[in-house]
């Protein structure tokens, strides 16, 4: 997404760290003012590196969305992020993000080797970025929780607890413990994020009907509603640009 006043760009990562990064995005508040925005749950944990012309160069991680969040972007933004999928918080993190659900952390100064001057060039930040991660890269990994993404990853969040739980041997108890323990909520919770960004597609296309294993329409506009503040009618609409996950979708 490019305009005059705010500039979006995706990169995707090298098919070796796919298990724990999703994707590099820059976004760019080019205007002399703050702009409004909604952060929707996408499912996803965020590190921004960033700064403006009223914030100095700071990193964030961010833990998962349960709910949208309305801010502002301050004039003269510039943001590097990383999205991370969530095996990255136990293997590239080393840490628990259930404290940081809805919530944000400063990482220190220098986290991972990135400073302000690499916020100039978006490929060099992203090559950057892809060589350290390289060197954290674990020597194995869980299989069972490897299974148990893939497969949410691959059905959208569509999968049932229960099937989940039958394909990768592992209980409905013990992956929700997991889950709540390192993430902040459920299994059942998160898949139904991934389902509800699923559907970001679909209605920016205007298809405004279930299309993702919904119950009914019903059950469709409640979860949109309950995920984006909005229902997906307006979401369609997307008022002023006002959601830039959904501003960055191609169009029909």
């Amino acid at each position: 997404m490019t305009n005059a006043e705010i500039q979006y760009r995706i990169v995707q990562p090298d098919p070796l760290l796919s298990d724990f990064v999703e994707r590099y995005w820059m976004l760019a508040n080019l205007s002399d003012s703050e702009r409004e925005i909604v952060i929707i749950p996408d499912g996803r944990i965020d590190i921004f590196f960033s700064y403006s012309a009223s914030e100095p160069y700071h990193i964030t991680l961010m833990g998962l969305e349960s709910e949208p969040t309305q801010t502002m972007l301050p004039a003269h933004t510039l943001i590097f992020a990383i999205n991370l999928k969530l095996l990255a918080a136990e293997y590239l993190l080393g840490m628990s993000l259930s404290d940081l659900l809805d919530e944000a952390f400063i990482l220190p100064d220098g986290f991972w080797g990135i400073t302000r001057e690499d916020l100039s060039d978006f490929d060099g930040f992203c090559d950057k970025v892809s060589a350290k991660i390289k060197t954290l890269l674990p020597k194995e990994t869980d299989k069972r929780k490897r299974k148990l993404f893939e497969l949410i990853y691959a059905s959208d969040g569509s999968m049932t607890v229960k099937a989940l739980s039958e394909e990768v041997y592992w209980t409905s108890r013990q992956i929700n413990r997991y889950f709540n323990q390192r993430f902040g909520l459920s299994l059942k919770a998160y898949c139904n994020i991934l389902r509800f960004r699923a559907s970001f597609q679909h209605i920016k296309e205007g298809k405004l009907f279930p299309e993702q294993n919904f119950t009914d329409q019903a059950h469709f506009i409640k979860e949109v509603k309950k995920l984006s503040g909005v229902t997906p009618k307006e979401l369609f609409k997307n008022k002023n640009d006002r959601f830039l996950q959904f501003s960055a979708l191609p169009g029909k």
